[in-house]
């Protein structure tokens, strides 16, 4: 579905990412973990084409992502969770998710009436407070509302950055409850996270960055069990009989 190949992308005269390899295979999730400074927002936004491709390609089917403009991309069914949510504040959670519908319009698959219901299904809390303004809910809501948003314009690739930043741990739970009703849908996921443990838990295949390259890479759970990976970025390797 998505192949990233020898992708080089930075800001200015800085580039972050060097040579980074990737493939997302259809209905699986890819999970790519790393430390903080990494590039793991770096590569997904420029898979979303917010950053220019500096060298490599990117290929979602048949469609050279490199040409494409960010709203292309999104028309094409790649839609992302940003890092922070970036949210209309002053507009209220209905309003919000309207604008998710949008690109989503332009393919048709779903009625809005539909999509907001599966959203709702999934949030019935954002059905509780859809006439309220954005800015006035929890952090945890406002994630919510994020994800809702992008699943509003009907994703076939869902790119999510940091999912879990900034949430109490009850919320973080929730949200990968419905990242796992998302896995067992059958929609395909691109998961950069900081909460490396969980990330490998839910996800089918791992990469891991480090200073703009890929390290390591491989089945999320053997990566799990991975001594070196345990170390650097789980905190704690496994316990030997």
């Amino acid at each position: 579905m998505l192949k990233v190949d020898g992708l080089a992308a930075g800001y200015g005269a800085v580039e972050v990412l060097h040579g980074v390899s990737l493939i997302v295979d259809e209905k699986q999730i890819v999970t790519v973990i790393g430390a903080n400074g990494a590039g793991k927002s770096t590569l997904i936004n420029t898979i979303s084409r917010l950053i220019a491709v500096r060298a490599g390609s990117m290929t979602f089917g048949e469609h050279d992502l490199a040409r494409l403009s960010a709203p292309d991309v999104v028309d094409l069914g790649i839609v992302q969770v940003p890092e922070g949510r970036q949210l209309f504040g002053p507009l209220t959670v209905r309003e919000n998710l309207e604008l998710g519908f949008q690109r989503q319009r332009r393919r048709q698959p779903h009625s809005f009436r539909e999509r907001l219901d599966f959203v709702h299904e999934l949030f019935p809390r954002l059905h509780e407070r859809a006439n309220q303004r954005t800015v006035t809910l929890s952090g945890g809501e406002q994630q919510m509302v994020a994800i809702g948003r992008a699943l509003m314009a009907d994703p076939q690739l869902l790119l999510l950055d940091e999912p879990s930043l900034g949430l109490a741990p009850l919320v973080i739970e929730r949200i990968f409850e419905v990242l796992q009703t998302l896995r067992a849908s059958g929609l395909t996921m691109l998961l950069v996270e900081q909460r490396a443990e969980a990330a490998l838990e839910l996800a089918d295949y791992a990469y891991v960055l480090s200073v703009g390259r890929v390290v390591a890479e491989g089945p999320a759970r053997r990566l799990r069990a991975d001594d070196a990976v345990r170390n650097a970025y789980l905190g704690h390797a496994p316990a030997h009989p």
